[in-house]
């Protein structure tokens, strides 16, 4: 595959998990460039035992794990407020109450345990299924669902503290 189209396929997937965890646009366009450029030196040692997004991803993970040892910094999740839905149909009332809602789900999967964020956001904000998890993360398939199942309940409980409603937030995040 061209690294042109590996690029125009792939960038934004990219761009977006690393911006999860980093939350800086111009470390997270670094990353995602140096992303690329790794991937581009190991083209021709990949072995498709996963699929290019998935491969792509595991090398984002790593670089922003490497970064945030550089930087002795580990911070998952701190989103701003306005990480916004589709509402449109709402009315004003609920647009708000949902964002507020889903700001307080935030909050409380940024108290979460590191792997906890870390399953969840591969799973449920990235979409990646088991298997993908599985090797981004170099987990067995069976501790991504146990951590998967383990992450839903902390979240809930910590929704829950934070005077969240778990009806609606978290069923969105499923």
């Amino acid at each position: 595959m061209e690294m042109e189209q590996l690029y125009k396929e792939h960038s934004d997937r990219v761009y977006s998990y690393i911006y999860f965890l980093v939350r800086q646009k111009e470390c997270t366009e670094d990353l995602t460039q140096e992303t690329f450029y790794k991937a581009y030196k190991g083209l021709d040692t990949f072995n498709k035992q996963a699929s290019t997004a998935t491969w792509l991803l595991k090398i984002a993970r790593n670089l922003t794990y490497d970064y945030f040892r550089r930087k002795r910094v580990i911070q998952f999740f701190t989103f701003d407020k306005e990480h916004d839905l589709e509402t449109n149909a709402l009315s004003p009332e609920s647009r708000y109450e949902q964002k507020e809602q889903l700001a307080r789900m935030y909050d409380s999967l940024s108290k979460l345990k590191k792997d906890y964020q870390e399953v969840l956001l591969l799973r449920k904000i990235q979409e990646c299924s088991i298997q993908e998890t599985s090797y981004i993360l170099g987990w067995t398939e069976a501790k991504v669902k146990m951590k998967m199942t383990r992450a839903l309940e902390a979240l809930k409980k910590e929704f829950h503290q934070e005077g969240g409603h778990t009806d609606g937030a978290i069923k969105r995040i499923r």
